[in-house]
Order: C-alpha cells, then structure tokens, then sequence
C-alpha cells in the first residue's frame, strides 16, 4: 500500500513520536493533541507553516524509516530535506557502483528521461485538447546526453501551450506558479525515498549538475513524473483555482496515488517511482539496462477528486 504524504500546514504546532504514532498538538498556553499517525504509514512529511517545534526523537524514527521530512521556504518551495543516510543494505555497494558509471551510460539515461518527459507532456496537452504535434516534434530530435537542449526547447513549447502564450514558468509568482511548486515538493519528496530506499545517493546525478544542489539524481528522476502535476494543475485552474488553499493542497497530493498502467500491472505513481529507482541501481549494477518508466500515462477518471489521501 502507497505510504501517507502528510503536511503540516496550520502554524503554532508541536511535532513528537508517542509509541510508535507521530503526535500532532497546538502549542499555547496548554498544548491539545491534535490527531496521531502510525509511522509506518507515513511515507513524507512536508513542513509548510512557521513556528513549527518538533523533537528529535520524531525525526531520528522517520529517518529510520526512509519518509523524508522536507523543509518548505518562500512560496511552497523545497528549502531542505531530511532522509536517511542508511536506506538499503546494499547502500554501499550501489554507492561504489553509482560513483563508476562512465558517461557514455549517463548521457543514455537522460535521454530515456528526457524523451519519457516530453511524451508524457504530449499526453497531457492531448488530454486537455490541447495541440501536441509541437512536444511529439521533438521526441525523435533527442540525443545521447540531450546535446541540443531539446529538454529546454519542448518546456518552452509545453507551457505557453498548456497555460496559455502568456504564462512563464516562475517559482516566485503566484497563482498557478505556487500551485506547480507546491506539487513539485511532494513529487521531490517521494522520489527522494525512492532514491535513498534504492540504495542511491541522492546527490550523484546524471545530468543536474549544480554544485549547489544535493538532491540532483533525485531531480533528474522525477523529470518524466511532472506532466502528471501540471495535468493536475491545469485540471485546477480550468476550474478556477488559483490559490494553494488547503483543498488545491490535498487533490494536488492525491497526484501521488493515481493508478497508472506499467508492463507490471497497475500500480500507484508512487509505486513506479519506486521502480524507476530500483531500475537504476539495477543499471548501474550491471544487473539492468533499461530504466524502468512507465509509457502509459494516467487516464483522466484517475484525475476526478477523492475524499481522502
């Protein structure tokens, strides 16, 4: 069963671990609790309020158990996240193996994502019965390594077609912007635990090379993954939504638990995440060749709104 992405959005909340439930309590004069998770159903926690306290008893057993307890700053984005550092029993022998892959391997893999991405993309505006001739365009012009930045040039194409000639992608702005980097987070979070749970260091990458960046390999893998955010996105401000309230927040999370048909069967988005990052390691091992992404994407009953996550 998929793991529970839980936020804590209300400020002025104090965070603990109680036989084996993460407690949640108002702080104040006198603290009231709140309600109390199983932590073994917890898969992500993102912190996305201010005067948050929280012990570290409660993160020591999180990490533990590979759910990642993701720091929010300015405008729901990602400020930090905090995983384990022992996710897999074979960590080492993956790290060594992760740390050996030549080039030529890399440049073959983020050319797997990069097409994975912009088909999915397609999908996504051939969903919304929007034109994608321009993003299939271009799946074919993709090289080893992606040369000639067709990543760039099919984001240029897919969000002014998706949004509307006038939208740029902007993770200060607000309204659909905020509502993309809230999504973002959660997906970030999930793939971290993939990657950690697969026994990958998050920060050695395929493509993502910014020296200032400890989660490269964790935002390479969620490349293919986003369409299915901006599909949700853009279900959202079709119907008028352009503020990350609370009920954007919890459709925007359910994202995460949409079922998607893979070779395999059905499996939640989580689940071939989970895949996909089980897939490396297996490549880098030597063991793999083919990085496990799924093809299809999720059909649009998946998308209609649940009561629950």
């Amino acid at each position: 069963m998929p793991s529970r992405i839980i936020e804590i959005a209300q400020d002025e909340r104090y965070l603990s671990m109680s036989r084996g439930f993460m407690v949640i309590e108002s702080m104040g004069n006198e603290r009231n609790e709140l309600g109390r998770i199983p932590l073994d159903d917890i898969g992500a926690v993102i912190a996305n309020a201010y005067g948050l306290c929280y012990t570290n008893n409660l993160l020591v057993a999180l990490a533990e158990r590979g759910a990642p307890f993701v720091l929010c700053g300015s405008n729901h984005n990602v400020a930090g996240i905090l995983f384990s550092a022992d996710g897999n029993h074979r960590q080492a022998k993956r790290f060594d193996a992760q740390m050996g892959i030549n080039k030529s391997i890399k440049n073959r893999l983020w050319a797997d994502i990069v097409k994975s991405k912009l088909a999915w993309q397609a999908v996504a505006l051939d969903r919304m019965g929007l034109p994608s001739i321009p993003l299939k365009a271009l799946i074919d012009k993709v090289k080893s390594g992606d040369p000639d930045n067709i990543e760039a040039q099919g984001a240029r194409r897919y969000w002014r077609l998706l949004f509307g000639p006038t939208f740029r992608r902007d993770k200060q702005s607000p309204g659909i912007n905020a509502m993309l980097n809230y999504g973002y987070t959660i997906l970030r979070a999930t793939t971290a635990r993939a990657v950690v749970a697969a026994g990958l260091h998050p920060t050695l990458g395929l493509h993502h090379s910014n020296e200032g960046n400890s989660m490269r390999l964790v935002d390479d893998l969620m490349e293919p993954f986003r369409p299915v955010i901006d599909f949700k996105v853009c279900q959202l401000s079709k119907k008028g939504e352009f503020t990350v309230s609370a009920q954007v927040k919890r459709k925007i999370a359910l994202t995460m638990f949409v079922d998607i048909q893979t070779n395999e069967g059905i499996s939640p988005l989580s689940i071939c995440i989970q895949n996909a990052a089980t897939s490396l390691a297996q490549i880098f091992l030597g063991e793999s060749k083919k990085l496990n992404l799924p093809s299809t994407f999720p059909s649009a009953d998946e998308f209609v709104d649940q009561d629950e996550i």
